[in-house]
């Protein structure tokens, strides 16, 4: 994560904006005076968000378990050919 004062970040907030963005790193910025703040953009704010909802969720981990164990044994649900061929529209 890059680090910087509220000074560098003022002095060049749309070029670190821009890279918080494309690079998906986040920039931490460090107050004197303050608590520091984090740059992330919304599609990694959001991304994490609904991690964070799904860790906290039992019955969804409960379920991702089941479904890794079943996946692992080799006894899942297996999609018939059509239904393979609908999902892929073919």
């Amino acid at each position: 994560m890059k680090v910087l004062s509220v000074n560098q970040f003022r002095a060049n907030i749309k070029t670190l904006v821009d890279q918080a963005i494309a690079d998906h790193e986040p920039v931490k910025v460090t107050r004197r005076a303050g608590q520091d703040f984090i740059i992330v953009s919304a599609e990694d704010w959001d991304r994490d968000q609904e991690t964070l909802y799904v860790m906290q969720n039992s019955s969804i981990i409960n379920q991702i378990r089941e479904s890794i164990l079943t996946h692992d044994g080799g006894t899942g649900y297996a999609p018939t050919q059509e239904e393979l061929d609908e999902i892929n529209r073919i």
